[in-house]
């Protein structure tokens, strides 16, 4: 590694085997030595203990994931040529994948794009933008211009970029948190937007509503959902702004009941009921899913034939998995002793941590302990742009089943 003009970090053999199996982070406890002035936010080779070259990455100081790669091409300048192709090529894999889908999805997710710690979501003109990585927020400024530019060739113009840097993930980084209009770009007043999924308008709230505002990865979850719908009385808990809910009640459900323990979550629910002309197929309760689950079963009676169990992520590392697992299984438990021998249930979650394996353990312990069995119709996962990339385990994260109860 003779005339390189980054740092070189040293690291592990442990660290060298999974940067040359592909993953791009490297830990702090991986690195055994330093050579040259190391900045945060700086580029930086990776370096086996035999001074191969493994990669070169961005550094994070003050986080456990020391580097991030970016590429193991060693003749790599990272110009402003090299940030713009790797964003051209996450904006053509979405007008690939996504076709009349592409005014609303995710244009950047993160290390699936080999942009780590950078995710971008576009709601029709306006981009919702959220940085994790020091690296990442000292380049955002040419990252977003680049993307704008690429935008543009398309015939997309962008009414504004809206930052939601509210995560707790950019104290790691020694990152301040906030959230607001990237202020150099030229933008609205209104932080709240019109998009259309599946033919059914929803209002999305960018600046309050979690993460960036709505949950993009389930959109074709929700169609398969809509598919078995029709003619059913469902109950959509952890409901949020109402999608799959509106889904069921677009497909033909009978009737459909929306639940969720957010006040605010069923109001934008309500009122997205109302935009879309469905407020009289669907109720809508401010309830603890876990209290109605629990109280519909000692009621008795069968009140649903479709339950959708949609909650948000009960685990966000190894140590809570266990915990998270009983969550799981109990709303799920509950959920199949009130449904009828013959109903459906769409269940999934939204935790890396949660391995799919087991996940599926907990379902067949909550089957074994409501006495019923499950037939299988589908297993999905997150929509496509939001990509798996194989080699990065923590990209794969949401697990989506449906099933017949039997």
């Amino acid at each position: 590694m003779k005339n390189r003009q980054f740092p070189i970090v040293s690291v592990t053999p442990k660290a060298e085997r999974a940067l040359r199996g592909g993953h791009p982070w490297v830990y702090d406890a991986e690195i055994t030595a330093v050579t040259g002035d190391i900045q945060n936010g700086c580029l930086a080779d990776v370096a086996s203990r035999k001074g191969a070259y493994l990669g070169t990455g961005l550094v994070s100081l003050e986080s456990k994931i020391r580097l991030r790669i970016l590429s193991d091409n060693a003749n790599e300048t990272f110009s402003p040529a090299f940030w713009e192709r790797r964003l051209r090529y996450a904006v053509d894999y979405r007008r690939a994948v996504m076709g009349d889908d592409f005014g609303c999805c995710r244009l950047v997710f993160g290390e699936a794009d080999e942009l780590p710690g950078l995710t971008v979501d576009r709601f029709s003109d306006i981009l919702v933008t959220q940085v994790l990585s020091y690296g990442i927020e000292m380049r955002k400024d040419m990252i977003y211009s680049l993307l704008i530019k690429i935008l543009g060739e398309y015939g997309v113009d962008i009414s504004g970029i809206y930052e939601r840097n509210d995560a707790v993930l950019r104290e790691r980084e020694g990152l301040e948190l906030g959230k607001g209009w990237y202020e150099k770009y030229p933008h609205g007043e209104t932080t709240h937007t019109v998009i259309c999924e599946n033919g059914i308008d929803f209002d999305v709230d960018f600046e309050n509503g979690q993460k960036t505002g709505y949950f993009l990865d389930q959109k074709y979850n929700r169609l398969a959902v809509r598919r078995i719908a029709k003619g059913r009385r469902v109950l959509d808990c952890f409901t949020h702004t109402g999608s799959f809910a509106l889904n069921a009640a677009k497909g033909g459900a009978l009737k459909v009941t929306a639940a969720d323990v957010s006040e605010t979550a069923i109001a934008q629910a309500r009122a997205n009921a109302v935009r879309n002309g469905l407020e009289e197929s669907i109720d809508f309760v401010c309830a603890d899913v876990f209290e109605l689950l629990t109280e519909t079963e000692k009621n008795g009676g069968r009140p649903y034939d479709f339950i959708i169990l949609d909650p948000p992520a009960f685990t966000k590392s190894r140590k809570t998995v266990a915990s998270a697992q009983r969550g799981y299984k109990e709303i799920n438990y509950r959920a199949m002793k009130i449904l009828p021998r013959g109903g459906y249930l769409a269940t999934c979650s939204c935790s890396h941590f949660m391995r799919s394996d087991l996940f599926e353990d907990m379902l067949s312990q909550a089957a074994a302990d409501a006495g019923v069995r499950l037939k299988q119709i589908e297993v999905r996962q997150q929509c496509c742009d939001h990509p798996i990339l194989r080699n990065v385990p923590e990209t794969d994260y949401l697990k989506f089943y449906i099933f017949q109860v039997i």
